[in-house]
């Protein structure tokens, strides 16, 4: 056999050792404990923040004593992230699609002004108030999809600029003034109604408010679970080509996203109305970097396409027993918002570690 044959030979024989069928293989084998720990965390994206929010009970259960498990301490912990879990399940909404929204709080902020002053300060019926406080939601997040889907301009651009217009517009009708909660009681009970609570005992209270976000989120979650459109939801976020290529409206599953999310921030509005009681032009500043921080923290991915309602949920009960168990522990405001930092930034640099098994 010449020296050619012999090669060719032991060639076949080498790729026929590589894989079945006689091909080679190119597969990762790598089964180390680490490997194997990436990919639990890449299929179970919500495993991390469950276990985060575990070792913060834990923890705080140790530095604040009793006080942390008081029935009355856990209830004002889930009404302290009420408002943040709602907007955070509309953020969740446009993360999926690789967006970001920064405008979801000042869109909740001009919902709430435009229900109050038009029930209490113009007279109109509040039932009409309340629907046309919602249409404004709406319409700013159409807004929001339409200049990102057809414009085609980056969301990161369009919701800074439609923040600055939107906060603009929550200046000039509510002409820097604040509807008092005696006003709102007088005239338009139906704004502060997700205040209303009930008595579990042990001094514990379940508001409205906390109802609406356990309804919004199962709602929410079921839409992207078992429809058609949370499929596009996540296909859309995932890889955009391949979800044109696949038969996905994509222009139109951006503008719907972003119209939901609109939605949903003007029932955040209704349930600022029912924690705070007023309407105020400087209600819940720091809603649009919470909702953001719980929707990280809850594990979903800031490239898209992957990440859950429960993760959301999770993620913004994180920042409220954080900020609840230093406070108990007498840990001054500035740690507690250097925590919450630190736990954004770890949870970024996990979402980029995980993603690394899917390349």
């Amino acid at each position: 056999m010449s020296d050619d044959a012999a090669g060719s030979s032991a060639a076949e024989k080498g790729l026929g050792a590589g894989g079945p069928a006689g091909f080679a293989s190119f597969e990762d084998n790598d089964t180390s404990a680490v490997r194997k720990l990436q990919g639990f965390l890449h299929r179970f994206p919500t495993a991390i923040p469950f276990f985060v929010l575990l070792f913060g009970v834990l923890i705080f259960s140790v530095l604040a004593g009793g006080r942390f498990f008081a029935p009355f301490n856990l209830s004002l912990v889930l009404q302290q992230v009420t408002i943040i879990g709602v907007l955070g399940i509309a953020q969740t909404l446009i993360i999926l699609t690789a967006g970001i929204d920064l405008s979801v709080g000042a869109i909740m902020i001009l919902s709430s002004i435009v229900m109050g002053r038009l029930s209490v300060v113009a007279g109109v019926p509040v039932e009409i108030s309340f629907v046309i406080g919602l249409g404004t939601g709406v319409l700013c997040g159409l807004i929001n999809g339409v200049l990102v889907a057809l414009v085609r301009l980056p969301p990161f651009i369009v919701t800074l600029g439609t923040w600055s217009i939107y906060g603009a517009m929550v200046i000039f009708i509510s002409r820097s003034e604040t509807i008092r909660s005696q006003d709102i009681e007088a005239v338009a009970p139906l704004l502060q109604w997700l205040g209303s609570s009930i008595k579990l005992g042990g001094g514990a209270i379940l508001t409205y408010g906390s109802i609406l976000m356990i309804g919004v989120a199962v709602s929410v979650w079921y839409i992207l679970n078992h429809t058609a459109f949370g499929r596009h939801v996540y296909a859309t976020g995932d890889d955009p080509e391949a979800a044109r290529l696949a038969g996905i409206n994509t222009t139109a599953t951006l503008i719907a996203t972003y119209t939901l999310a609109g939605f949903i921030c003007a029932l955040a509005s209704w349930v600022l109305i029912g924690r705070i009681g007023a309407v105020s032009p400087l209600g819940s500043q720091t809603a649009n970097l919470d909702a953001i921080t719980a929707v990280v923290i809850g594990g979903t991915s800031l490239f898209g396409g992957r990440g859950s309602i429960v993760g959301t949920l999770i993620g913004a009960l994180i920042v409220g027993v954080f900020r609840n168990g230093l406070a108990l522990a007498g840990v001054d405001v500035l740690w507690q918002e250097f925590a919450v930092g630190a736990l954004i930034i770890i949870a970024v640099t996990i979402d980029q570690w995980i993603r690394k098994i899917s390349t």
